[in-house]
């Protein structure tokens, strides 16, 4: 009998953006490139290392012989090539990535710690998906309440609990643009609310930021003098505790609005407030 193993192989929409240091950030990447000739002289020179334990002297004795032609270097290497190296030098918020509840606020409602991302219960980040299609008109705002019940309808979907909800507003369409962080919309305390009352835990939005442009927000509060303007869908995990997913892309990739699982398992950093995701969709 013939098989058919592809139809047991899930088909894959990747959500995430790439960390590129050639985009425009606010916090500005950096990654320094050590080719393949320094990265062969960079392993040669573990010899000095492993050869000079024990003292100062043993070990500038070796660097001397090394610096000299009597290690190990690129020379040695097939091809005159070692293996490549870069650092890079970001935030825990560039590119796709996850808030932890710490990053609202040190404490939770109780008084207790708010957890980092490494206490993120993993069963939060493997869950069925759904995603909503909340694109609005310029100077909509950010998306309320009854869009995402309206939305809901729409699909004839029931929310249950640790569903991972993705709210497509098409803020991704600027990816790399200086106006990728100042022309999106965001989401109200009060959408942030009622989803999180449903018993949601993980919150993805395809924009720079899960409120309202940074811009917005700040001149709102210089006018009205009301600290309720700064931060409020963020600042709410103060009170309940969710993590959001922002900077998602390629949500119009979905091929359907239920009916998929999203994997967002964020890298293991310790005590930090956020980390990277490579966040992705399986039909």
């Amino acid at each position: 009998m013939q098989t058919h193993p592809s139809r047991n192989v899930p088909h894959l929409v990747d959500l995430s953006v790439p960390v590129d240091a050639n985009h425009w950030e606010p916090d500005v990447i950096r990654c320094e490139y050590i080719d393949h000739r320094r990265g062969a002289d960079l392993l040669g020179s573990a010899l000095i290392h492993s050869r000079g334990r024990g003292s100062r002297l043993a070990k500038a004795r070796e660097w001397l012989k090394h610096k000299l032609g009597f290690g190990v270097d690129h020379r040695d290497f097939p091809d005159g090539k070692g293996l490549s190296l870069m650092r890079y030098t970001l935030t825990t918020h560039t590119g796709t990535h996850m808030d932890a509840p710490f990053h609202y606020g040190d404490v939770d409602a109780n008084g207790d710690r708010a957890r980092t991302i490494c206490e993120v219960p993993l069963e939060w980040c493997f869950r069925d998906g759904v995603v909503l299609d909340v694109r609005g008109e310029p100077g909509d705002g950010p998306v309320t309440r009854d869009e995402v019940i309206e939305e809901l309808e729409r699909i004839d979907y029931t929310l249950k609990p640790l569903d991972v909800v993705l709210l497509r507003t098409g803020g991704d369409l600027h990816v790399g643009r200086p106006g990728y962080f100042t022309h999106f919309r965001g989401v109200t305390e009060a959408a942030t609310r009622w989803l999180v009352e449903q018993g949601i835990r993980v919150i993805g939005i395809d924009s720079f930021g899960f409120d309202a442009p940074f811009h917005q927000m700040l001149e709102d509060y210089v006018r009205t003098r009301d600290p309720r303007a700064l931060w409020p869908a963020h600042l709410f995990g103060r009170k309940k505790e969710y993590c959001q997913l922002e900077r998602l892309a390629n949500l119009d990739k979905l091929e359907r609005p239920h009916g998929f699982k999203v994997s967002c398992f964020p890298i293991k950093l310790a005590r930090a407030d956020a980390a990277w995701c490579r966040v992705v969709a399986l039909f």
